[in-house]
C-alpha cells in the first residue's frame, strides 16, 4: 500500500521545487496546481514532434522541419496603423534563415542576439535567404541538460504569464524529484495482461519522452488506468444496485388486457418487445435500472404509460420526471385522454404549481391519493413524500443521476426506474454514462409516421422558402421557427429569438399571427405560449431550443431553424421531430449562414438522414461527448487524459476487465486491489456515491 510517507511527500507545495519561484508558484495555483502531485499529474494536452531537425543549408520547401541556431540580429518595422513586423536572424555551421513574425508587436521582447532557439516551420526561399513565418520557439537556454535538447517536446495548458519553457523545467524538476514516489496502483498480472508501462516509467516517458513510442506507450498507460478505474466504479454501483430490494410488480395476464384497453393503439412489435423487458424487471424484487432510447416519435411515452399502470395495478404509486414544465403539463394530456374510462388519479407537480395547489397535491401524495405524478425536478425537493412511490420514469433528463435516485429511496427500499432518451446514445457513452443502466431500444416507428423533408436553404433561395412557409399556413397548417439566441450577440455571431420575431412578424410572416418562447420567460408565459400554440391561437413559434424535447404539436408541419450551424446533429434531429407528427407531411429547412465547409458537410449529413441512432454516433465523432451530455453534467468528474471517442477499443478493454475483476472481488477487497480501490473512492466515490465500498 502507498505508504503515509509517500502521500505526504506526494502533497508537498509545490513551491518546494527549485525551479518554481513565488510569481510561478502563483501562476500555477490559478491552474488548480497546489502540490507536487498535482503536477506530477498534470500531463501534457499535445507534444512537438522535433525529430525532422536539419542544418539551415540542408532545408527543403513545404515540410515541416525544425532548425537549430543562435539569434544574430533581432529586428522590427512597421507598426502604429500598418502592419508591424519582427524579424529574427538565426544562424547555424551551414548558413543563416529569417524567421518573420506578422503584427505580434510582443514577440520583440522574446529575443536577444545571442540566444539558442529551436524553430519548427515549413520554411521557403525568399531571394537567397530561407525564411520561417510564424514558427513554433523553443528556446534553448545556455545548455542542453534539463531535457531541452529532445526530439519530443511535451506542450502543457498554460495560463497567462506561464511559458512553455517554465512548464517544461518545472515538469522536468517534479519528474527528477518526485517521479518515483507514487506507488503503483496495478497488480503486476494486470501490468502485463495488459502490456502496461509501470508507474515510475511512464511518469518520466510521458513528460520527458525519448521518442514517440515511448511517449504513446506512456499515455496508453494513463488512459487505460482512467478508464479502468471509472469502469470499476460503474461496475461496482450495478453490483450496489442489486443489493437494494424494490416492490416486485408482476404484469399478470388479468392486469396486462386491462392496461392494453386503455392504449389509444396497438402497440408495434419494437414497443412490445421493450414492454416485455419492462415487465420483467418489475417483476423482481431488484429494482429496474432500465434506459429507453428511441427515435423521435417512436412511442415511448406508451411504454412508460403501461409500466405506470402496472404500479398503479399493484396499489403502488407512480412519477413521471420531465425536463421542463411544458412537457410536464403535455405528458398530463396525454394521459387525460387515455385515463378517461379509468380510475387512475393523477396531478402536476412543478416551479410553477401555486402555493394551495402544491399543499394539496404534497397532502394526496403522502396519503396515496394519487396515483401517478408529473413534472420537473420538484418531485424530488425536501417536503414531497409519497405512501409507496414504486416506479420513477425520467424523461429527457441526463441529469437525473444517483443522488437524485437516493432521495427517492425510502426504508432502504428503492422504486423501479426507467430512463427515457430520444436522442440516441452512442455505445461507448452507454458503456459509461449509463453504464449501470440496462439498455431498450425503439427502433421501429409506429404506422402511418412518415420521414420529415429536410432542405438546406442557401441564402438566395431564403425568400422562396418563406413563400413555401406561408403556403402551409394558408393551407391551415403551423410552423416552428427556431433561433440559437435569446437576444442579439456582440461576441457570437448567430441569428436571435429576439431579431428572428422582429424581422418575421414585420416581415415574411408579418400576415400571421405569432409567437414567442424562450428560456428567460416566467413558467406562466411559457405555459401561455405553448397553449396559444396548440390551441391554434398563433400560427407560428418563434423559440429556442427549448421546444427540442418532447413538445407534441401534431398541425405543426413546418420547422424552420435559423443558425443550423450552431447546433449538433442529435440537437436538429431533436427539433426536426416537432412536426409531421399528426396527418399532413413535416419540412424542415435549415436556413444556411455562415458555415464552414465542415459545417456544411455536418449539416448536409443531417439533411440525408432521418435515422436518430446513425446521426448521434456521427455527433458523436464530430463534435465528442461534451456537447451530447458531458461527463461533468451527468455528475462524473472530467476525464484528464482519456477521450470517449479516441480511445473507445481501450475503452471496451478496460470495461470487460473491470468487470471480471469486480465478479471476482466485488468489493475490491483482495489486497492486491486495495490501490485501485482507494483511486476509485478518490475519483468517484462521491459522485457515484460508492461511500460503503471497502
Amino acid at each position: 500500500m502507498e505508504t503515509v510517507e509517500a502521500k505526504a511527500l506526494l502533497a508537498t507545495p509545490v513551491e518546494a521545487l527549485s525551479s518554481v519561484n513565488r510569481q510561478r508558484r502563483e501562476l500555477l495555483h490559478r491552474r488548480e496546481i497546489w502540490t507536487v502531485g498535482d503536477l506530477l499529474f498534470d500531463f501534457p494536452r499535445d507534444y512537438q514532434d522535433l525529430s525532422d531537425e536539419r542544418q539551415i543549408a540542408q532545408l527543403d520547401e513545404g515540410e515541416l522541419q525544425s532548425v537549430r541556431g543562435v539569434v544574430a540580429e533581432v529586428s522590427t518595422s512597421g507598426g502604429r496603423f500598418g502592419k508591424s513586423r519582427v524579424s529574427i536572424l538565426v544562424g547555424d555551421s551551414s548558413g543563416h534563415l529569417r524567421a518573420t513574425w506578422f503584427n505580434q508587436p510582443f514577440m520583440r521582447e522574446k529575443f536577444e542576439v545571442g540566444q539558442r532557439l529551436l524553430l519548427t516551420a515549413k520554411p521557403r526561399i525568399r531571394g537567397m535567404m530561407w525564411e520561417m513565418s510564424h514558427p513554433q520557439v523553443v528556446w534553448l537556454g545556455d545548455d542542453e541538460s534539463e531535457g531541452e535538447a529532445r526530439k519530443i517536446l511535451p506542450v502543457y495548458s498554460l495560463t497567462e504569464g506561464l511559458s512553455q519553457y517554465h512548464m517544461r523545467r518545472m515538469a522536468a524538476n517534479v519528474v527528477e524529484a518526485f517521479g518515483s514516489v507514487p506507488a503503483e496502483v496495478f497488480p503486476e498480472a494486470l501490468l502485463d495482461k495488459f502490456r502496461l508501462m509501470p508507474i515510475h516509467d511512464a511518469l518520466r516517458a510521458i513528460h520527458l519522452p525519448e521518442d514517440q513510442q515511448e511517449m504513446l506507450q506512456a499515455r496508453r498507460r494513463f488512459i487505460f488506468q482512467e478508464l479502468f478505474v471509472l469502469q470499476l466504479a460503474v461496475a461496482i454501483r450495478r453490483g450496489q444496485q442489486q443489493l437494494t430490494l424494490a416492490p416486485q410488480l408482476p404484469s399478470t395476464t388479468k392486469i396486462d388486457a386491462r392496461i392494453r384497453r386503455l392504449l389509444p393503439f396497438e402497440l408495434t412489435a419494437s414497443q412490445e418487445q421493450v414492454v416485455q423487458e419492462v415487465a420483467a424487471d418489475m417483476a423482481l424484487d431488484r429494482p429496474m435500472n432500465r434506459l429507453l432510447q428511441g427515435d423521435v416519435g417512436s412511442g415511448k411515452t406508451i411504454v412508460a404509460l403501461y409500466a405506470m399502470l402496472v404500479a398503479v395495478a399493484h396499489g403502488q404509486q407512480a412519477a413521471l420526471m420531465a425536463p421542463t414544465e411544458i412537457l410536464a403539463r403535455q405528458h398530463a394530456d396525454t394521459l387525460a385522454d387515455m385515463l378517461k374510462a379509468s380510475r387512475v388519479s393523477f396531478a402536476v407537480l412543478a416551479g410553477g404549481t401555486n402555493k394551495h395547489e402544491r399543499d394539496e397535491i404534497l397532502e394526496k401524495l403522502a396519503l396515496g391519493e394519487i396515483d401517478v405524478v408529473l413534472g420537473t425536478h420538484a418531485i424530488i425537493q425536501e417536503g414531497v413524500k409519497f405512501k409507496n412511490l414504486a416506479l420513477v420514469v425520467v424523461d429527457e433528463q441526463h441529469k437525473f443521476g444517483v443522488r437524485q435516485r437516493a432521495a427517492l429511496r425510502q426504508d432502504g427500499h428503492s422504486p423501479h426506474y426507467l430512463v427515457m432518451t430520444a436522442t440516441p446514445i452512442p455505445r461507448t457513452l452507454t458503456m459509461t454514462l449509463f453504464g449501470d443502466l440496462d439498455i431498450s431500444a425503439l427502433r421501429e416507428m409506429p404506422v402511418g409516421r412518415q420521414p420529415v423533408n429536410t432542405y438546406l436553404v442557401e441564402v438566395s433561395l431564403q425568400d422562396a422558402w418563406w413563400q413555401f412557409v406561408r403556403d402551409r399556413l394558408r393551407e391551415g397548417r403551423q410552423a416552428f421557427v427556431v433561433a440559437p439566441l435569446i437576444d442579439e450577440s456582440e461576441t457570437v455571431s448567430a441569428p436571435s429569438v429576439a431579431e428572428a420575431f422582429e424581422q418575421l412578424t414585420n416581415g415574411e410572416l408579418e400576415a400571421f399571427r405569432s409567437g414567442l418562447l424562450h428560456g428567460r420567460m416566467s413558467p406562466t408565459e411559457k405555459q401561455q405560449a405553448m397553449d396559444d400554440f396548440r390551441s391554434g391561437k398563433t400560427q407560428v413559434l418563434i423559440s429556442t431550443s427549448v421546444i427540442e424535447v418532447g413538445v407534441d404539436v401534431p398541425n405543426a408541419s413546418v420547422m424552420a431553424v435559423a443558425g443550423g450551424e450552431r447546433f449538433g446533429l442529435a440537437q436538429l434531429h431533436q427539433l426536426r421531430g416537432r412536426v409531421g407528427r399528426g396527418n399532413h407531411p413535416g419540412f424542415c429547412g435549415v436556413l444556411l449562414g455562415e458555415a464552414s465547409e465542415k459545417g456544411r458537410e455536418r449539416l448536409q449529413a443531417f439533411a440525408n438522414s432521418n435515422d436518430g441512432f446513425a446521426l448521434a454516433e456521427l455527433d458523436f465523432e464530430l463534435r465528442g461527448p461534451g456537447d451530447l451530455f458531458g461527463i461533468q453534467q451527468h455528475g462524473l468528474p472530467p476525464l484528464r487524459i482519456a477521450d470517449l471517442q479516441r480511445d473507445r477499443d481501450l475503452l471496451e478493454e478496460a470495461r470487460r476487465e473491470a468487470q471480471l475483476l469486480v465478479a471476482a472481488d466485488p468489493g475490491l477487497k483482495h489486497e492486491h486491489h486495495a490501490k485501485l480501490r482507494r483511486q476509485m473512492l478518490i475519483r468517484y466515490g462521491k459522485a457515484l456515491d460508492l461511500g460503503d465500498v471497502g
